[in-house]
């Protein structure tokens, strides 16, 4: 198992593996616009991708993150936006190995830290992020879904 920064030459594989993640949160199976989503991140440089890959160099997992910033802190930061593992490589700490490299990814880039969110009904994540040493936040309360269209 190796954990490698993805490049164009992995987005075939990459936008299957990104699309089951999609499905996973309720959206439409549309692997075309997966793929072309992703290598426009990659491509305009507006994410790391890191990608979890096994002896036999299939994508068992992945994470994306992309960079923020914090006033306050005169600091760049990284919200992680995305994290997935393949159900049948579950449990064999491949989420684990990828939270590392993100937070490696923080301190390579001298950023105060991660922010990420997950629903409440991820069992699997909220058991994760504390195990890995990401706080819950109490102090702040979190809107979302306005739309303008």
């Amino acid at each position: 198992m190796k954990i490698v920064k993805a490049t164009t030459t992995h987005i075939p594989e990459l936008a299957v593996l990104f699309d089951k993640y999609r499905v996973f949160y309720r959206q439409s199976i549309d692997i075309a616009n997966s793929h072309a989503f992703l290598s426009e991140r990659i491509e305009k440089k507006q994410s790391e991708i890191f990608i979890a890959i096994d002896e036999t160099e299939t994508l068992l997992g992945f994470t994306q993150l992309y960079p923020i910033f914090s006033s306050t802190r005169l600091k760049k930061a990284w919200l992680l936006n995305d994290l997935f593992v393949l159900p049948a490589a579950r449990g064999k700490g491949i989420s684990k190995l990828l939270m590392q490299e993100a937070k490696e990814l923080c301190i390579n880039t001298g950023a105060h830290g991660i922010m990420l969110e997950t629903e409440k009904s991820n069992t699997i994540g909220n058991k994760l992020y504390p195990s890995v040493g990401f706080q819950l936040c109490n102090d702040s309360t979190n809107y979302y879904e306005w739309n303008p269209s």
